[in-house]
């Protein structure tokens, strides 16, 4: 085979893990018996959609009573209400006969200087109207008492609605609706069982599309690859090996890398988001993360079969004009699928053997056929 010369990518290649770009755990906020499961396992569901439905018996009870419980208070702050306007009454009619005694207090004190009326009458008008100012007083305390008794009943209200909102929260979460369009998983509760809060997540729904896929970069790499690319240059486009070793149809992109490298490993963590219409895949799944992260301009080509390693050294069997075996120690440099890149010690279009290495010497003159293209 000749060797070839062309542009070729550089391509690198990272084990990656399929993650839900969201993953939602569904848990249970209140204590009750599972009823009804409203999904179907692994299908997809819409945000808002119902999955299951707890026995909203007792927390229907708890805010039937919460709402009764309110209504006493409101009744309780309606009659602190009416008392106040009692006291009010009463205050106003103290203060109203106060103001009689004081003034006839005030008319007999002139007229007894004079004898025109007697000190008895002036010692009661005196006497009433020491009286009438302590109806005063005690309609003022009253009128005291009976805001105090208000801004209870206020408080027992307020306490009562938040009672009220309270069963209501709880009596919603009797139903559990997913946070997210994704795929729902396995139920991991069955119906008739008891769910709580402190429970584990009765299942989890997921958003795989896009779907994220993270693989742990070296340091070494992530560093040569920060220089290459600027923060400003487009990325290039990830692709995905699958299980099977097929490459996924559709290109992916790179997000984002992770905050620190691991230093137990010493990578870091990057990843890429994959569109996945149908939901083919699935978190879980392994696969290899493979992108060009450069172009080597009029490589040279030769095919792994053709290059033999002795001793940390590379040969090839290469043939002249006359179909005469040399042995020639060549320089390799990037493994590209199932090609050497020759950087040093072979010219472009020289014929290398591909097959029967092991049968040649060199000066031997052989009788060359073509060979078939690697990958082909």
């Amino acid at each position: 085979m000749a060797v070839e010369q062309k542009d070729i990518p550089i391509y690198r290649e990272w084990i990656g893990t399929l993650d839900g770009l969201v993953n939602a755990a569904i848990r249970s906020q209140v204590t009750g018996y599972l009823l009804t499961q409203d999904y179907a396992e692994g299908s997809f569901v819409r945000k808002g959609q119902l999955l299951f439905q707890i026995d909203p018996r007792p927390l229907q009870a708890a805010a039937d009573q919460a709402k009764g419980q309110l209504a006493q208070a409101n009744g309780q702050l309606a009659q602190a209400r009416a008392q106040y306007q009692q006291s009010e009454a009463q205050l106003a009619s103290a203060e109203a006969n106060q103001r009689k005694a004081q003034f006839d207090e005030n008319r007999y004190i002139p007229l007894a200087k004079e004898h025109a009326v007697t000190q008895q009458d002036l010692d009661n008008a005196v006497q009433s109207n020491d009286s009438a100012k302590a109806q005063v007083k005690m309609a003022t305390a009253q009128i005291e008492a009976a805001k105090a008794q208000i801004e209870a009943a206020s408080a027992a209200v307020e306490a009562a609605k938040a009672s009220l909102e309270a069963a209501n929260v709880n009596l919603g979460f009797t139903k559990l609706y997913s946070p997210i369009d994704g795929i729902a998983g396995n139920a991991q509760i069955q119906i008739g069982n008891l769910v709580n809060p402190a429970a584990n997540a009765v299942t989890t729904v997921s958003t795989v599309d896009p779907i994220k896929v993270t693989f742990a970069v070296s340091e070494q790499e992530y560093l040569r690859l920060s220089k290459q690319y600027k923060p400003t240059d487009p990325t290039p486009p990830l692709e995905l090996i699958l299980a099977d070793g097929t490459v996924y149809p559709h290109p992916g992109k790179y997000a984002f890398a992770g905050r620190q490298v691991n230093q137990s490993t010493g990578a870091i963590e990057a990843t890429g988001l994959f569109p996945n219409p149908g939901n083919i895949l699935r978190p879980g799944q392994y696969g290899k993360v493979r992108v060009a992260v450069e172009t080597l301009r009029g490589a040279l080509l030769v095919p792994l079969q053709a290059v033999s390693e002795l001793q940390g050294s590379y040969e090839v069997a290469a043939l002249d004009g006359n179909d005469a075996v040399s042995i020639k120690t060549i320089h390799v440099g990037d493994q590209v699928g199932a090609w050497w890149v020759v950087s040093d010690g072979l010219n472009p279009g020289e014929r290398v053997i591909v097959d029967g290495i092991q049968k040649v010497g060199p000066g031997m003159h052989v009788k060359p056929k073509p060979a078939p293209v690697p990958g082909n």
